[in-house]
């Protein structure tokens, strides 16, 4: 708990996604790099003013996502962006880059100085829509102590959405928390099976009964079920719904942020 606690200030921080525009080489690519960074940037800034306690910026648009790595076009680009990010805003700043390019995201979050990184692909294997994904804690946390990266945070996905986790069935949720804590992760992400779709609460319950542990909820959050995970879970990173009529690739909302921000200072 020490990282995640001396990253977020506040109880229950909410992580605002700013998902970047295409990047070069992909194949929605249609931007120059200044408008997708002023585009980041600008987005950043509405979270902050609508008071969120943190953000993520992540290359979602980049569909369809090379596995475990990516090239210098993108990681270039988006620490520029984190950068400028963690410049001109007054929140921690993480990334995720897709799909599993998780040194990338730490080189990145190294060389602009933010605080943490999303990892897929920390423990165990699944099969994505990229492919096998196999485990990476080994090799990410050896490269984190070369870089001297060891501030940044890595806080990991299990069971994670968009995949099948057939070949690891007789592992429960339980289990692989327990091995990405085992393995040095700095806190857990659960998530429903796809983008926008709930956790399951019992499962969250599970994790928070048996693991003194970040565990962290990365989908399918809303206004309306914010309070049945608040006082259960010890943050919540949220994305579609912050957008306009809760869908990802809609622009942000400012009111939407606002109006759920003020709602979970009351509760």
């Amino acid at each position: 708990m020490q990282k995640f606690r001396s990253i977020f200030k506040k109880e229950k921080p909410i992580i605002g996604m700013v998902h970047v525009q295409a990047l070069p080489g992909t194949p929605k690519h249609k931007f120059e790099p200044s408008l997708i960074i002023d585009k980041a940037l600008e987005e950043a800034k509405v979270y902050s003013k609508a008071g969120i306690d943190a953000v993520m910026i992540e290359n979602m648009h980049d569909i369809p996502y090379l596995k475990n790595g990516v090239g210098h076009e993108v990681s270039s680009i988006m620490t520029l962006i984190a950068h400028r990010i963690k410049q001109e805003t007054n929140v921690p700043v993480g990334i995720q880059i897709l799909a599993g390019a998780n040194m990338e995201a730490l080189a990145v979050a190294k060389a602009a100085s933010i605080d943490f990184i999303r990892a897929e692909g920390f423990v165990f294997a699944h099969t994505a829509d990229e492919g096998i994904i196999e485990a990476q804690a080994g090799d990410l946390l050896r490269y984190r102590k070369h870089i001297d990266a060891d501030g940044v945070a890595i806080f990991t996905d299990i069971k994670k959405k968009h995949s099948s986790h057939a070949i690891t069935q007789d592992v429960s949720l339980l289990d692989t928390a327990k091995a990405a804590r085992f393995f040095l992760s700095d806190g857990v992400i659960i998530t429903g099976s796809h983008t926008g779709e709930s956790a399951s609460i019992e499962e969250l319950k599970e994790l928070k009964t048996h693991l003194d542990f970040p565990v962290i909820v990365g989908s399918g959050i809303t206004q309306d079920n914010v309070l049945d995970y608040l006082p259960i879970c010890d943050a919540m990173i949220i994305g579609s719904y912050f957008k306009e009529k809760g869908y990802w690739e809609n622009e942000l909302s400012y009111n939407r942020i606002a109006k759920f921000m003020e709602s979970v200072r009351k509760l």
